[in-house]
């Protein structure tokens, strides 16, 4: 079922500190320039009406949250939270997410992944519109630290399970290890909007975390760009030199 259409956000409210829109980003993209510090930094992919962004950025402010939210509604409502709050260490970016992983984000430059409840995509025809696969994670690992993490939430099985399949496949990540749910007795308590509403009608939700791996086998293979020439990267950042697909 699509998404409905949030509210728009207060005119008067300035978006400029938190709202970048990805076809105007500089790429490579450099997070400190971003947030104007040095710290680590975690993306939230698919961001919907921003509970996790807002929420672990008023939590953990020595820590910097990108978001990417391909609805310009949905980013712009987001944005508007994070202005509203005053958060300084939280940003967010309308675009694709594999767009911004592949040809935006440098290597090891994030120290974790989150993707909470991404569209499973029902229709055979539209399988190939989801999120997690195989050139996604592969991404997801040449962003992340060695030992970085990367988090997968969703309330259908099927998904799941292909997920890690796709993981593994990968082998750039250590086994999946499960997430516990933990007792939510606030509404905040709840990681999104959508774990809140599926928790609350009583279905489960499929939860992994994944650990890159220090030394994974076949990284090399996973290339920045193709929008960027990757001998033109400053030193600190893994050249690679072909593509994975």
């Amino acid at each position: 079922m699509p998404r409905r259409a949030p509210k728009k956000p207060d005119p008067l409210i300035d978006l400029s500190g938190h709202l970048r829109i990805s076809s105007r980003l500089a790429r490579p993209l450099v997070l400190r320039t971003l947030f104007d510090r040095q710290a680590p930094v975690e993306l939230e992919v698919g961001c919907g009406k921003g509970l996790f962004l807002s929420n672990m950025a008023g939590r953990a402010p020595n820590i910097d949250f990108l978001g990417v939210e391909i609805s310009a509604a949905y980013a712009r409502l987001v944005a508007s939270k994070l202005a509203r709050a005053n958060l300084s260490n939280a940003r967010i970016i309308q675009g694709d997410g594999l767009d911004v992983l592949r040809s935006c984000l440098l290597n090891q430059s994030l120290n974790a992944v989150h993707v909470y409840f991404p569209d499973p995509w029902w229709k055979a025809r539209h399988r190939k519109r989801r999120v997690l696969t195989p050139i996604f994670l592969a991404h997801c690992a040449r962003v992340l630290v060695a030992g970085g993490l990367l988090h997968i939430w969703t309330d259908v099985e099927e998904y799941f399970r292909e997920s890690l399949d796709f993981v593994e496949q990968t082998g750039l990540f250590e086994p999946p290890v499960e997430e516990r749910e933990l007792l939510s007795t606030h509404d905040l308590d709840y990681r999104t909007h959508f774990e809140r509403r599926t928790r609350q009608a009583g279905e489960p939700v499929w939860r992994a975390v994944l650990r890159r791996n220090v030394f994974p086998t076949g990284l090399e293979r996973v290339v920045f760009g193709p929008s960027v020439d990757v001998t033109e990267l400053d030193s600190d950042s893994t050249i690679l030199k072909t593509s994975l697909e």
